[in-house]
């Protein structure tokens, strides 16, 4: 039996990370009950997505990292994609990095990954190199998004943005919406779809359904640090109904690459 403590820096007002991550994870204990895991969160303020205050709590995050070397997780997880990713290309690096070193000051050494690594990472193990995302955020931090991508040579061919500040709100979110605005896609052209560029948008649910309906590998902010999660744990990065990025064995998509250009951003 191998028992792994998930550590999760989580925004203040976020209340999807802490359920849909142990979620997937009770999922792949039904398949695998040898391997079970448990979740430890450690929270840093936040109220309104804002460059601003994203950056006070990217400041803030290695009290957090402190906080879980304490309880000796296994893994830490800074769940913020878009914090990260207002620091330009390479920041998830550096956040994991600047993370690890907190955790070691505080007397235990453990791997740091990043929901925003994790999606750069996801998008590779599928062979995403064009994409159409969705993201709760105004159109500014939504083109954020867009560019840290583009800086990895993926292509978000079309940007839907909720145009959302308030974090609870976002929360809230129904996720039949997120399957009513994938229906609008144009998938024509994209060799994957991000449902969810954010953490604290509820998307679990609608993953196989948006898959289904796509016809094209469905990924969102959670899966994808669930997949990163479970890879540096080395443990195979399998979850029932979760999408072909946790079917198990990388699925390749196959699209070829493109460069150039900017994406539609709407609202």
């Amino acid at each position: 039996m191998s028992h792994y403590r998930v550590g999760l820096v989580v925004p203040s007002s976020n209340t999807t990370m802490e359920t849909e991550i142990p979620a997937m994870l009770r999922r792949r204990e039904t398949v695998d009950p040898t391997t079970r895991f448990t979740t430890h969160a450690s929270r840093v303020r936040l109220h309104q997505v804002t460059a601003d205050e994203l950056a006070r709590m990217n400041r803030s995050s290695v009290r957090c990292a402190a906080e879980l070397a304490d309880a000796r997780c296994d893994v830490l997880a800074y769940a913020c994609l878009v914090a990260v990713m207002c620091e330009g290309v390479g920041a998830h690096e550096r956040a994991e990095r600047r993370l690890g070193r907190a955790a070691v000051r505080a007397g235990h050494d453990m791997p740091v990954v990043t929901s925003a690594g994790a999606l750069v990472a996801g998008l590779r193990a599928l062979g995403a190199r064009r994409v159409a995302l969705i993201a709760p955020y105004l159109p500014p931090l939504t083109a954020t998004v867009v560019a840290y991508l583009a800086g990895y040579g993926v292509r978000v061919t079309e940007a839907v943005s909720l145009g959302e500040p308030d974090n609870v709100a976002v929360g809230r979110i129904p996720t039949e919406r997120l399957v009513e605005l994938a229906d609008r896609l144009d998938v024509t052209d994209v060799d994957a779809v991000v449902l969810s560029a954010c953490v604290q948008l509820p998307s679990l649910d609608a993953v196989p359904r948006v898959e289904a309906r796509l016809g094209r590998p469905v990924l969102t902010a959670a899966t994808a640090t669930v997949h990163q999660l479970l890879t540096v744990l080395g443990v195979e990065p399998y979850v029932p109904d979760a999408g072909r990025l946790l079917a198990g064995a990388a699925v390749q998509c196959g699209g070829a690459g493109a460069s150039g250009g900017l994406p539609r951003l709407r609202r």
